[in-house]
């Protein structure tokens, strides 16, 4: 009876499962990752931006800070100036996303369960697998991310490592911020989270004492270090090789003012676009973006970028069970996915960012995948079969049912995309 009732945090470690789910989702991105063969949605502007880092002629697409940019140019250089070079580095950073999520979610709750349901509902959710299959900023961002959350959480949970762990996890929460600023709310909470925790435990012995959670042995000036000054100067590297520009632009005026110049660029007021949308048309999952749809590379093809139905739909309930459970029982894990959503989400509520796409919505897709995974297991643990089977079976299914049009397969017409489009905002 005590095994049957043992807490989740009893359970092995299920890092091989982790393992053979990444390996599995990293060749269903590589099938057709050169397809189409010529660049399509942003890549006609991030792939022109990283191949100046490889002429150093001038500077382009200041609108980012350049550490995406220059990643895509070091996947060009590393397998060539070619479909498949220009996406061979967002496949791995998507799958180190895709793992780094599990490992994170594992080390969270030591709930083995959860960790591989996490896996599964972000390597189907849709939105991770298609930008692990185009040269774009964002699944730099999200797996830079990712990988500072497992290192963090790690830390806390396993302070006899925690120097390395945040040393990396720091590295990464620099590098995200120099991929996107979309990560910098989320880059401020592993400091705030140390300060929080070292004030709630410590007290008046906060600034001095090293006895204390959540870390034990490091002392909050050394936290500070490792989450703070070191993030920061990652950050800063990364702009670096703009000195190196035989054209140097703005960035010639120093690191503020190109700052001011890129925040300039990011309120500019620009055309409407036919598939720009709102937060709250991400969270019903109303509005989708077609990457592609024409004839090309000898056939009809499409990649369209939505939300998995049945996650995005069921990870909505479940997000409210994480802040509920989280709050009245203590649950760290479902507090933590549940702020992490809410917190990410917050950005695109009071961003002055005229116009706003349904791929902003990637980070906290990640973190709704995470929610329903939790919700899932839990209704497994009391007895429930039913809506477990039928949430993560579903989910699988749709991926498998939509996965030619995030693959880019050949398709029988011009009007195959009715089989997909849903409703009049899918179309």
């Amino acid at each position: 009876m005590r095994r049957l009732l043992a807490p989740p945090y009893r359970s092995s470690d299920p890092i091989l499962w982790h393992g053979l789910i990444a390996l599995v989702f990293l060749v269903l991105v590589l099938i057709r990752i050169k397809i189409p063969s010529t660049p399509y949605f942003d890549e006609v502007h991030y792939l022109p931006a990283a191949r100046r880092f490889l002429d150093l002629s001038h500077v382009a697409n200041l609108e980012h800070p350049p550490l995406g940019k220059e990643l895509i140019a070091l996947s060009i250089w590393l397998f060539g100036d070619s479909p498949f070079g220009w996406r061979a580095l967002a496949a791995l950073f998507g799958t180190l996303a895709l793992f780094s999520s599990m490992r994170a979610m594992w080390l969270t709750g030591r709930a083995g369960t959860a960790s591989v349901l996490t896996g599964l509902f972000v390597a189907t959710n849709f939105v991770l697998f298609v930008q692990s299959r185009i040269a774009m900023l964002d699944v730099f961002m999200a797996s830079f991310l990712m990988l500072a959350t497992w290192m963090v959480v790690g830390a806390f949970r396993q302070n006899e490592t925690a120097r390395w762990r945040l040393a990396i996890g720091g590295a990464a929460l620099g590098a995200a911020m120099a991929c996107k600023w979309n990560a910098v709310p989320l880059a401020v909470l592993p400091g705030l989270t140390f300060l929080a925790l070292r004030v709630q435990s410590a007290r008046w012995q906060a600034l001095t004492a090293t006895r204390y959670a959540p870390i034990r042995g490091m002392a909050l000036w050394e936290a500070a270090l490792w989450l703070g000054v070191w993030p920061l100067a990652v950050y800063w590297l990364a702009f670096q090789p703009y000195a190196a520009f035989a054209d140097p632009g703005p960035t010639r005026e120093g690191i503020v003012a190109l700052h001011r110049h890129m925040l300039d660029l990011q309120q500019q007021v620009l055309k409407p676009h036919p598939y720009q949308s709102v937060w709250w048309q991400w969270i019903l999952n109303s509005r989708v973006i077609w990457y592609l749809y024409e004839v090309i590379d000898g056939a009809q093809r499409g990649v369209m970028l939505i939300g998995n139905p049945v996650t995005m739909i069921a990870g909505l309930p479940a997000l409210v069970w994480c802040l509920w459970v989280g709050v009245k029982e203590a649950r760290r894990d479902c507090l933590g996915v549940a702020l992490l959503y809410l917190i990410s989400m917050a950005l695109w509520v009071v961003a002055p960012k005229p116009v706003q796409f349904y791929f902003h919505y990637f980070l906290p897709s990640i973190f709704l995948s995470a929610a329903l995974a939790l919700a899932v297991q839990r209704l497994w643990q009391r007895g429930e079969r039913l809506i477990p089977a039928a949430i993560t079976l579903g989910a699988l299914a749709i991926f498998a049912f939509w996965y030619p049009v995030l693959s880019g397969a050949p398709l029988e017409d011009s009007q195959s995309f009715l089989l997909w489009a849903w409703f009049e905002g899918w179309r």
